[in-house]
C-alpha cells in the first residue's frame, strides 16, 4: 500500500530517549523506535528527523546553574547530536536502515554538516536523514528546528511525537475532564495557547501551510496509520 504522505518529518523529544526516568538513552527506546520507524521506511517514505536533546541537557536549565542562555542553548545542541548519533547507530544495526546525520554546527568528526540540497539528495537516495543541533542558533528551540527543516525539505507533513494521543484541552494526567481535539487550526491552536509546539514553531508551521499531527508514539504502529493518512492524534492545519 502506496502511503498518503511521501515526505515526512518526524520531531522526537529528548525525553523520549530517556524512556521511563526521561534522562540518559534508554536502548530499550531505541530499539523500539527503531522498529517502528522501519515500518515506515518500508512503506517508501522519505523520513526526516529532528531529534531534542532534554534527556541530557536542557540550555534553559543553564541558567539555574549560572551559565548564559546563549551558551546554555550551544550545550543543548550539542546534547541533541549524541541522541541523532545513538538512533543513527540504532537505524543502521537494528532496522539496517542507511542513516545520515546532518549538523547544523559544523562537528565533521561525527557529522556532515547541513546543507539543504545535500539533505534532499540523501532523501531521494532512500536514507534516513537525522537533523542535530537543532538550527545552530541559541533561542530556538527544536521544534521551531523541525517546522525550519520540514519547510526546507518540502516535507508533506510533521509528525510530533509525543506520550499522550494528540491535542487535548488541557492536561489529561491531571484533569480527567480534558477533551480530545481531532483536528484543530494553526490559529486556533495558538489563540488558545495549546502546548503544541512554541509560538515561533507554530507560526512558522502556518506560514508554510505544512499540517502537524500529534500522537503517541508508543503505541504500536502509530507511525504506519500516520503515514498511510490513517486517522490516528490530532492534527494542526488551515
Amino acid at each position: 500500500m502506496e502511503g498518503r504522505y511521501k515526505r515526512v518529518l518526524l520531531k522526537l523529544s529528548g525525553e523520549a530517549f530517556g524512556g521511563e526516568k526521561g534522562s540518559g538513552i534508554d536502548p530499550e527506546f531505541l530499539r523500539y523506535i527503531s522498529n517502528e520507524i522501519k515500518k515506515v521506511y518500508d512503506e517508501g517514505v522519505q523520513l526526516a528527523i529532528v531529534v531534542g536533546g532534554g534527556n541530557i541537557f536542557r540550555g534553559i536549565q543553564g541558567e539555574d546553574i549560572g551559565i548564559d542562555r546563549a551558551t546554555g542553548d550551544y550545550m543543548g545542541m550539542l546534547a541533541t547530536l549524541i541522541n541523532a548519533l545513538a538512533l543513527q547507530n540504532a537505524l543502521e544495526n537494528i532496522a539496517k536502515i542507511p542513516t545520515r546525520v546532518l549538523s547544523a554546527l559544523e562537528v565533521r568528526a561525527v557529522a556532515e554538516p547541513y546543507i539543504r540540497r545535500r539533505a534532499i539528495r540523501h532523501l531521494e537516495k532512500g536514507r534516513v536523514v537525522i537533523f542535530g543541533a537543532g538550527t545552530g542558533n541559541p533561542f530556538f528551540s527544536t521544534d521551531t528546528a523541525a517546522v525550519l527543516r520540514a519547510a526546507e525539505i518540502k516535507a508533506d507533513l510533521i509528525i510530533k511525537a509525543t506520550k499522550v494521543d494528540g491535542i487535548y484541552t488541557d492536561d489529561p494526567k491531571k484533569n480527567p475532564k480534558a477533551k480530545k481535539i481531532d483536528e484543530i487550526s494553526y490559529f486556533e491552536a495558538l489563540n488558545r495557547g495549546l502546548k503544541v509546539m512554541d509560538h515561533t514553531a507554530l507560526t512558522l508551521a502556518k506560514e508554510n501551510k505544512i499540517p502537524i499531527l500529534v500522537l503517541d508514539v508508543f503505541k504500536p504502529d502509530n507511525l504506519l496509520k500516520a503515514v498511510r493518512g490513517e486517522k490516528v492524534g490530532s492534527l494542526v492545519r488551515d
